[in-house]
């Protein structure tokens, strides 16, 4: 059974994120009926200190027990949903961070983005884009993007537009097909192993 991460990108005190991640979550819940598991990080929840590993992940692993519960956790999904604020054009610094500290646990695997911010976090998930093909990760077009004018009440309380849910199923749709059509990839094999 395919293991989708949710990835709450943001680690800001007062964040959209999990509250959007939570709606993601318990729509592709629903929508996968049980076919697929769904779990949610929560960058919060990492404490992940700016990147501290001596070598590049593309050399070697990290070797702080932060990297490796990290690298644990991300290595055991097939793919993920980055879940992402847009800060000044960006996504968070939380969320870079992250993503910088591991290579390998993100290779062949796909990976699709739910933006907030007022302009729905176009612009940050253009770069997150950019690193995930850096990554070897396979970058799913649909994307939700939920602005903070029109899908919270006072920026702050989660209230999706309707027409949001169908955006959320056919990315939901693509992702799972991308996971399955990726498996073979990411299956060890003498070769990779040795």
């Amino acid at each position: 059974m395919p293991r989708i991460g949710i990835v709450i990108g943001s680690t800001r005190p007062g964040r959209n994120g999990e509250q959007v991640a939570r709606w993601v979550h318990d729509t592709a819940t629903d929508h996968a009926s049980g076919a697929t598991t769904f779990e949610l990080i929560d960058l919060a929840d990492h404490a992940l200190p700016l990147l501290d590993e001596p070598v590049p992940a593309a050399q070697a692993p990290g070797g702080h027990p932060h990297t490796r519960r990290w690298a644990e956790r991300i290595g055991a999904c097939d793919a993920y949903i980055f879940v992402t604020p847009e800060y000044n054009t960006a996504p968070p610094s939380s969320l870079t961070n992250a993503i910088d500290y591991l290579h390998g646990e993100w290779a062949y695997k796909p990976v699709a983005y739910v933006g907030y911010g007022i302009y729905g976090a176009v612009m940050a998930v253009q770069k997150l884009r950019a690193q995930a093909g850096v990554l070897r990760m396979a970058d799913i077009a649909p994307q939700v993007a939920l602005t903070l004018t029109e899908d919270f009440t006072n920026y702050t309380d989660f209230r999706p537009r309707p027409h949001h849910t169908p955006q959320l199923h056919a990315l939901l749709d693509e992702l799972l097909t991308w996971t399955q059509a990726l498996a073979p990839l990411r299956t060890p094999t003498p070769e990779k192993v040795a």
